[in-house]
């Protein structure tokens, strides 16, 4: 992404939002564009604003940022989310990846992670807490394997020998231009490439896309 990064703050909590704004305020590639104090003010605001990433809450009153993030990725064009919570339970890391938050961090999580949390998702890349990718690790381990493998791998016949080449590299945790330098592609291809995927998939993210790669056990 290009230029200053437009970030929309929704929590219930007045103190909370007040120090995400001024820890982010002293960004010069980001600006906080607004709040809001449940997801319901938060869909009204992304419409107003268009935030290019929205830090979002989970447990809220009105609606939830899980009801709200996955309201966000049925419209077209949404922000990047980034799930804030001081919850980690298995439960909300996989529903708020299913819901298409492109990241799930704790509060409790260092600013200068919060901060590279930000620009990630704002270049189009997943961002997970370690605490929420071990919860996710633990939630998939505790299904059956077996049938989690050849699901994984039935999706993955609809794609093309690049794609799937573009998808295992995304399950590796590879950036776009990190995929672009190591197949040999420009790096427009490969958000082209990413793009196809998400939409063959069925999947809102790339977070997505890495768990089937896993499940299929190509990574």
């Amino acid at each position: 992404m290009v230029g200053v990064i437009r970030v929309l703050l929704v929590d219930d909590d007045p103190l909370v939002r007040s120090a995400l704004s001024l820890m982010l305020g002293g960004q010069s590639d980001i600006e906080v564009v607004g709040e809001a104090p449940h997801g319901e003010a938060g869909l009204v605001l992304v419409g107003e604003l268009e935030p290019d990433v929205v830090l979002m809450d989970i447990r809220m009153p009105v609606m939830d940022g899980l009801e709200a993030t996955k309201a966000l990725h049925e419209r077209p064009s949404p922000p990047s989310v980034v799930v804030l919570t001081t919850f980690d339970a298995d439960d909300h890391v996989v529903r708020a990846i299913a819901a298409g938050a492109d990241g799930f961090l704790l509060k409790d999580t260092p600013p200068g992670d919060i901060v590279s949390a930000i620009r990630t998702v704002a270049a189009g890349d997943a961002m997970l807490s370690p605490s929420a990718t071990r919860s996710l690790v633990s939630r998939l381990r505790g299904m059956t394997a077996n049938h989690r493998v050849t699901q994984a791998a039935d999706r993955l016949t609809v794609l093309t020998e690049r794609e799937l080449e573009v998808a295992v590299c995304v399950g590796r945790g590879l950036s776009n231009s990190e995929i672009a330098s190591e197949l040999y592609l420009s790096i427009p291809t490969v958000k082209s490439h990413v793009s196809r995927l998400l939409t063959k998939l069925g999947s809102t993210n790339r977070v997505q896309v890495a768990m089937v790669v896993h499940d299929a056990g190509l990574v």
